[in-house]
């Protein structure tokens, strides 16, 4: 199987054409991505795809072998990787995903490119939080014995917000997987770090459902984003601090999300059989 390899500001995906390789089983799927026994990756990307509703289809496999509805930074990487095989252009286009239909464009000065992420609903049975019909809004969770502060939210894959005084890796490395699976969560969820900087910045570290902790993420950074705005903490333009890097979101006052951020070309890469084996 033939591979090209991208990161969005740290967040490593394989991209895998159809052309190159069949979809591969979960199995397969955690010892390519392994860092050690396979390629190494943050998921892989597989398409394009016939699609009736869109342009493009695209799947997204995280490394533990699931599938993901949406990926911010995979989306931008798609994007990258179709503009390389001359696939798009500069126009528009459209990719359709398991979380929705998007509509996407590549800066022809800078590179940077745009993708409508979608409307965020806080709604609990969109995001999959279990117990009465409601709006996740500024809840309690127990963790460790302290009571933490949550959001929910979704814009195609479920995602909790916790906003905190200060943030860091080794909290999200020791706080996300505990929520990650929180039965109250019903499809497991993305977990971001929430600190609010000023009104147009705000700062996050994120735990991925399925992959772990991850230097960036386009849609952690959409839902926190949309959090921080429902909470009337930011205004409508928005940039979001992770380790690996800054996107740029606007959030209008429907919270539906455009998100503006790189993808970067690493390499091509080719799968032996036996790896696998």
């Amino acid at each position: 199987m033939k591979f090209h390899k991208y990161h969005a500001l740290g967040n490593d995906y394989l991209v895998l054409d159809p052309a190159d390789g069949t979809f591969p089983s979960p199995e397969d799927t955690i010892r390519i991505c392994h860092r050690n026994f396979g390629l190494g990756s943050d998921g892989i990307l597989y398409g394009p795809m016939e699609s009736s509703s869109a342009d493009f289809g695209l799947r997204i496999l995280n490394p533990d072998g699931s599938e993901a509805e949406k990926s911010g930074n995979g989306l931008r990487i798609f994007c990258r990787y179709l503009l390389d095989q001359g696939k798009v252009g500069y126009d528009r286009f459209t990719i359709e995903t398991p979380g929705g239909v998007v509509t996407c464009a590549i800066n022809q000065e800078d590179g940077l490119i745009t993708v409508e992420m979608g409307q965020v609903s806080f709604q609990s049975e969109k995001v999959g939080v279990t117990g009465p019909s409601r709006e996740v809004l500024d809840e309690t969770m127990e963790l460790e014995g302290a009571a933490y502060r949550y959001f929910a939210a979704t814009v195609g894959n479920p995602h909790c917000v916790l906003p905190v005084d200060e943030v860091s890796e080794s909290t999200a490395r020791r706080l996300g997987p505990l929520i990650e699976r929180e039965p109250r969560f019903r499809n497991r969820t993305n977990v971001q770090f929430l600190k609010i900087l000023d009104r147009n910045n705000i700062q996050i570290e994120i735990w991925e459902r399925g992959a772990g902790y991850t230097l960036a993420s386009g849609s952690s950074s959409s839902a926190a984003g949309a959090v921080a705005r429902r909470m009337g903490a930011v205004d409508a333009d928005v940039t979001v601090h992770m380790p690996g890097g800054q996107i740029r979101l606007h959030i209008d006052e429907t919270y539906h999300i455009r998100m503006t951020g790189p993808a970067t070309r690493v390499g091509g890469m080719e799968l032996d059989p036996e790896a696998l084996a």
